[in-house]
């Protein structure tokens, strides 16, 4: 697991080895263990290590045998135990014991075709002297991120933005339409940045840049195949729960691969407490699991996770949270962000890696699994919208709406007047559009309003129809599926847990986006995903006896904090000064009076806009550090500089 970066132009481009020095040290969170870079013909890679595999041996960047291939690499690959004997085999002559060779060798045997030999999570680039091509690649389901942005006929790259924006060519120019993403969606999708002109290559996606004339080439390589499962027949139950047991225990199997200690995150939710489960049955007796515990009982998981740990005997350590160990992290992690992103869940998920990390190097978890199996609440929504819809027009126009209205407002975690006022007031829209208003912020209309006059791009592709437009799905619930892995998946769920362990140096995986697992989950019909209520119908039974049987009857639980709260008590001065008329007019994007209404309407208490006031707030601190304080974030300092060539 490493940080790589770097730029690429012309062959007699004059070497700028403190530009790269810079994109490193930007990063060095990802990789404190080690830097490494190489700069020569026109091309600088740069890598940060967090050792993992092969400690000793395996620091980038790593060559081919005649050094007419080199690689930086942020990931791992599963099944390199295997490539590694069948390339040298094969011919391939190897110095190194680290799955980041497989790969360049792995590019020189197969070509086009390598990527599809990988297992693993990666985001990585290869330059390629006898070609002049510099190849960026990223995994199947987006686990390891890699920006990228064109400057003429060069290319600069890097893990994250930070890396990107320590180059003093990368410009600082924010893109408008991706506001309104942000605004809607709560962050901004892929290949769009926050910035324009500065793109995220997709999940399985490859892109090439060719130096003889600077274009570049994208090309998608893996996308996840629901269509399959639209012909798939009925199984029977036993069966198909138990190959499913089987698929889950090799995916775990494949990712305990590691020369460091491995722990597990366990929420004592069903996906964390599957895959604790299944490493305390591969490896029993040595199993770390961490947890955390809130004081708010509304958010608070910690009891159901003790439990699962205590039936599994894993060596259970847990941090219980004070308000005021959370609300002091909000400036600090908010400005740790480089690119805005509104899950409020981040705040836990760092000081669960920070805490993690004090153990272990390497954590497992349980993402995936609600996109997978239609574990989400929404999901349900969709399912339940199909009956609203035909009840008599008088009782979905007037009554229910006339009811909901009057429940009193209730901050705690997804309360029920919350999700009630959210059903009612999208239920009678399309798939497309309820999903949005349902996983989002603000409604189009509402970001129409927030906005100022003049930014919103009408004209901007509207990302959840791309999506749509890009798959051929005729069962409603599976394309919310679809949007799911590729939007919320993606952009949210898996850039929050990237961002927060490495921000601590935490390596997580996610064993349930293992390809192969998705791939024979993907095949199953949603008839044994969704029994009629009943969510992760399948995945619950092939769990049998594996997991307490309490964890597979309780409901889901979203991980978060008391935003709502806390912007009415212990954040309300920090909300006020951020979201302040001087604030925003250093950018001018917002309508101040439309933003004033909808904080003065929360702290009166008589409406709920925890979503909307949060998602401003965060646009708002990562502008104030990334844009007006250019990028002045309390991100630790660089580690050791080592391994310069050139």
């Amino acid at each position: 697991m490493c940080g790589i970066c770097g730029f690429a132009g012309e062959a007699d481009a004059r070497p700028q080895p403190d530009v790269l020095d810079r994109m490193c040290a930007s990063i060095a969170h990802r990789g404190p263990d080690d830097q490494g870079v190489r700069i020569a013909n026109g091309v600088a890679l740069g890598s940060r290590r967090l050792s993992i595999i092969d400690l000793a041996g395996g620091n980038q960047p790593i060559r081919n045998e005649d050094g007419t291939l080199w690689i930086v690499f942020n990931g791992e690959i599963y099944n390199y135990p295997q490539l590694r004997p069948e390339l040298i085999s094969l011919g391939h002559e190897m110095y190194t014991h680290s799955d980041t060779e497989c790969v360049l060798h792995a590019y020189e045997q197969w070509g086009a075709d390598f990527l599809s030999h990988l297992n693993g999570m990666f985001g990585f680039a290869i330059w390629d002297v006898r070609r002049r091509e510099l190849t960026l690649a990223r995994d199947r389901m987006g686990i390891k991120p890699m920006y990228y942005t064109r400057l003429g006929r060069r290319l600069v790259f890097g893990s994250e933005l930070k890396a990107l924006l320590a180059h003093p060519g990368v410009p600082r120019d924010i893109d408008h339409a991706a506001v309104a993403d942000y605004l809607s969606l709560e962050y901004v999708p892929s290949p769009r940045s926050i910035l324009k002109g500065v793109d995220k290559l997709p999940p399985g996606h490859v892109l090439t840049w060719r130096q003889n004339d600077g274009a570049i080439e994208i090309r998608q390589w893996w996308d996840v195949a629901l269509d399959s499962s639209e012909e798939a027949p009925e199984p029977d139950l036993d069966s198909c729960a138990a190959d499913l047991r089987a698929a889950l225990k090799e995916a775990v199997r494949k990712e305990l691969v590691a020369d460091v200690p491995i722990g597990v995150f366990l929420s004592g939710g069903v996906d964390s407490s599957a895959v604790a489960a299944t490493m305390a049955e591969l490896t029993p007796g040595n199993v770390n699991s961490f947890s955390i515990g809130f004081a708010d009982r509304s958010f608070d998981e910690s009891g159901w996770a003790r439990m699962v740990a205590e039936r599994l005997g894993t060596n259970h350590h847990e941090l219980v949270l004070e308000p005021h160990m959370l609300f002091d992290l909000v400036p600090k992690v908010t400005a740790l962000l480089d690119e805005p992103m509104a899950d409020a869940s981040i705040i836990p998920t760092y000081l669960l890696s920070e805490f993690t990390r004090q153990h272990v190097k390497v954590a497992l978890g349980g993402d995936g699994g609600d996109e997978l199996f239609a574990g989400y609440p929404t999901i349900l929504a969709h399912r339940l919208a199909g009956y609203y819809n035909h009840l008599p027009g008088l009782l979905r126009r007037r009554l229910i709406p006339s009811v909901v209205d009057l429940l009193p407002v209730n901050h705690d975690n997804l309360s029920f007047d919350y999700k009630a006022k959210r059903f009612v007031g999208s239920a009678h829209l399309d798939v497309a559009d309820r999903h949005r208003r349902w996983m989002g912020s603000f409604t189009p209309d509402e970001a129409a309003g927030v906005l100022a006059p003049g930014v919103l791009d009408t004209q901007a592709p509207d990302p959840v129809l791309a999506h749509l437009a890009a798959q051929s799905l005729r069962e409603p619930l599976n394309q919310v599926l679809y949007l799911d892995m590729k939007l919320y998946l993606e952009n949210d769920i898996l850039a929050k847990v990237d961002r927060a362990s490495m921000m601590v140096s935490l390596e997580a995986r996610v064993p349930l986006l293992n390809v192969d697992f998705v791939e024979h989950v993907a095949r199953l019909p949603l008839s044994v995903k969704l029994r009629r209520l009943n969510q992760k119908f399948i995945f619950k039974r092939a769990l049998r006896g594996l997991v307490p049987p309490e964890i597979l009857a309780r409901p889901k639980k979203g991980f978060g904090i008391p935003v709502a709260r806390w912007f009415r008590g212990p954040l309300r001065e920090l909300l006020l000064d951020t979201l302040s008329p001087a604030g925003l007019a250093r950018h001018g994007l917002f309508d101040y009076p439309r933003v004033e209404k909808l904080i003065q309407a929360h702290l009166q208490g008589g409406v709920d806009h925890r979503k909307e006031l949060w998602t401003l707030f965060i646009f708002q601190r990562w502008y104030d550090t990334w844009i007006a304080g250019a990028g002045r974030s309390p991100m630790p300092e660089a580690g050791s500089q080592n391994g310069r060539s050139s």
